[in-house]
C-alpha cells in the first residue's frame, strides 16, 4: 500500500471519528480512539513511537515521539488545540526528516469541521 493510499484511509477515519466525538476533548484521547479506529479497518497502527534525535553521529533519546505511525509508512500528529502555529508544521517536517519518511499528517481535533484541519506535510515526496 502506498503512503497516498494509507492517508487517504486515515483521512476517512479520522472524519468519520470526528463526527462522532466532536471537538473539544484532550489530544490523548483523539489518539488513542483514531489509533483504534485504524486497527479495525486493519492498518498497522503504532503508537507514542520513540524518535531519536542523531547529532555528530551520536543517538541521542531526547523524547520526541510520534504521535502514531501508521504501516510503518505514513506519521500522524494529532493535536487539540484552538489553532495550529507554525512550529506544529515545522515539527511534523522534523519527524518525516529524522525517520526518512516520505509522508506525515498533522491533524487538529479540537474544530468544528474536521476536513479544514487536516494538512498533508511531504519530505521528498
Amino acid at each position: 500500500m502506498t503512503e497516498n493510499e494509507i492517508s487517504y484511509k486515515i483521512i476517512g477515519v479520522a472524519i468519520d471519528m470526528h463526527k462522532n466525538t466532536g471537538p473539544g476533548l484532550l489530544e490523548s484521547v483523539y489518539e488513542h480512539a483514531l489509533a483504534y479506529d485504524l486497527t479495525q479497518i486493519g492498518l498497522k497502527v503504532r503508537q507514542q513511537v520513540p524518535m531519536p534525535f542523531i547529532y555528530k553521529d551520536v543517538k541521542q533519546e531526547v523524547g520526541y515521539r510520534i504521535d502514531l505511525l501508521v504501516e510503518e509508512k505514513v506519521i500522524v500528529e494529532v493535536k487539540s488545540l484552538e489553532a495550529l502555529a507554525p512550529v506544529h508544521f515545522a515539527q511534523t517536517l522534523t519527524y518525516l526528516k529524522l525517520s526518512g519518511l516520505k509522508l506525515g499528517l498533522l491533524i487538529n481535533f479540537n474544530c468544528k469541521l474536521l476536513k479544514d484541519n487536516i494538512h498533508r506535510i511531504v519530505n521528498n515526496l
